[in-house]
């Protein structure tokens, strides 16, 4: 695999030659994503080079996104196309209308951050903020949340709940509560790309279960049950991401029937609930006993507030604050403090709703421009999914949008397994844009771009 390098090509230094390498190895498929490499004094020595030159070599590589090194693993080649898509925040380009970023469509919630902040040192738990707390949050944090979320939850149990930096961290505490090196977490073929990789740095398996126009299969689902014993299945009922599907209350109900009989958990990322009034009940109201439900403020009101909560079985309550504790000893009591007010006041309402208003009028502008069949869009998702049409293949749709000043995230960035060939499409954040005129202009450069022939677009790299 590692030929001895030329030792007399000046014009490229030994690690670059390297690393060069092992980038045609990617490329050309010989090396996949998950695929160990083997030790560097092995790769030094079939080289013909000095450890510090395959060192060198791998921190190229690491810095583009090919090379993962994991304690006790060694060196991963990465998946690159999750990597990219798993980005916190858009680039800063110039005329770029980046839609691949999920994030609120207004800035109601600075608007309202004004007026509270101001008001903070007149609150008498702000003298609290300076001090250490509970590793589920402050008491009065988690009894504010606690009857925010009684609608639900169909209950109000604070001691249940647990603040987490967002929604991914609840995700990381839970799964690192529940579930151990190697074993199985059950999911889509096409899922939130962060469960992706989460799972991938937790050592755990995610594993597709076949689903339908209703989503997951329940009998599809009992089979991969019983065949992997999975420590959790991790399901995305309402407004599915990147799908728009919302699960039917009977789907739910199958689902954790199956779940129950094989003595398993679920894992409700229910981040998208506020943005849909009149959705479904949480999995976790008839089955909180084998339902950790998690959500957060990120979709609805703010992503850099960074807040969040599980609401777990009250058995696995102290694992998760555990694996909290020794993630991060505790969240910001200032930021619970802030959310709390947000709640008392009646301001986080009046937030969320000022979302749903702009979504309804971004829905609005995708569907004048877009045929059913072309795109999956429903009123309050942030997002949509769009269907290029044949012969256009996902991952060429979107390096052509990219060409055309449109950023988009390819169907593959969503896919479960790597054996199958992944959905030609791609996911749009339609509240990416800071106007609904900016998104009007991308839908339209999309929409041309559809009518545009593979063949006559420019899909040079």
């Amino acid at each position: 695999m590692f030929s001895r390098l030329d030792q007399s090509a000046q014009q490229t230094a030994l690690f670059q030659q390297l690393a060069n390498r092992v980038i045609e190895l990617v490329e050309s498929g010989e090396l996949k994503p998950g695929d160990r490499l083997p030790p560097q004094r092995d790769i030094a020595r079939e080289a013909g080079v000095n450890l510090s030159t395959v060192t060198r070599a791998f921190a190229i590589l690491q810095q583009d996104g090919y090379v993962t090194s994991r304690q006790g693993q060694g060196s991963v080649i990465t998946d690159r196309v999750r990597q990219h898509d798993f980005r916190s925040a858009p680039e800063d380009v110039s005329g770029f209308i980046d839609l691949s970023v999920s994030r609120p469509a207004n800035d109601a919630w600075l608007r309202s951050s004004e007026a509270i902040l101001s008001a903070l040192p007149q609150d008498g738990r702000f003298a609290q903020t300076a001090d250490f707390h509970p590793a589920q949050g402050p008491a009065w944090a988690r009894k504010a949340l606690a009857d925010w979320l009684a609608p639900v939850l169909g209950r109000n149990a604070p001691e249940r709940m647990i603040l987490t930096n967002g929604a991914q961290h609840g995700l990381a505490c839970a799964l690192g509560a529940i579930a151990r090196p190697g074993g199985v977490v059950l999911t889509d073929p096409v899922t939130y790309q962060g469960a992706a990789a989460l799972c991938e740095s937790l050592g755990l398996k995610l594993t597709s279960v076949p689903m339908d126009a209703g989503g997951m299969i329940p009998e599809a689902l009992d089979q991969a049950c019983r065949r992997t014993r999975p420590a959790a299945v991790f399901l995305t009922p309402t407004l599915h991401n990147p799908l728009t599907l919302t699960l039917s209350a009977e789907r739910r109900c199958a689902l954790a029937d199956v779940v129950r009989r094989n003595g398993t958990l679920i894992l409700e990322d229910d981040v998208y609930r506020p943005l849909m009034p009149g959705a479904p009940d949480a999995i976790a109201v008839a089955h909180d006993d084998i339902t950790i439900h998690v959500t957060s403020l990120s979709k609805c009101a703010a992503p850099g507030i960074r807040f969040g909560a599980v609401s777990a079985p009250e058995h696995l309550v102290a694992d998760i604050t555990t694996m909290l504790r020794v993630n991060c000893w505790s969240t910001s009591p200032l930021t619970a403090l802030i959310v709390t007010r947000m709640m008392e006041t009646g301001q986080l309402a009046k937030i969320i709703g000022t979302v749903r208003e702009e979504l309804a009028a971004r829905h609005d502008v995708l569907t004048s421009i877009f045929q059913p069949h072309e795109i999956d869009v429903v009123v309050g998702a942030p997002h949509a999914w769009l269907k290029p049409p044949a012969p256009w293949r996902g991952d060429d749709f979107v390096r052509a949008a990219a060409q055309n000043g449109i950023g988009l995230l390819p169907g593959a960035a969503f896919a479960i397994s790597r054996d199958t060939p992944p959905p030609d499409a791609a996911r749009i954040n339609i509240a990416a844009t800071r106007s609904v005129a900016q998104l009007e202009r991308a839908a339209r450069i999309l929409r041309r771009l559809m009518d545009t022939p593979p063949a006559l677009a420019n899909l040079s790299a």
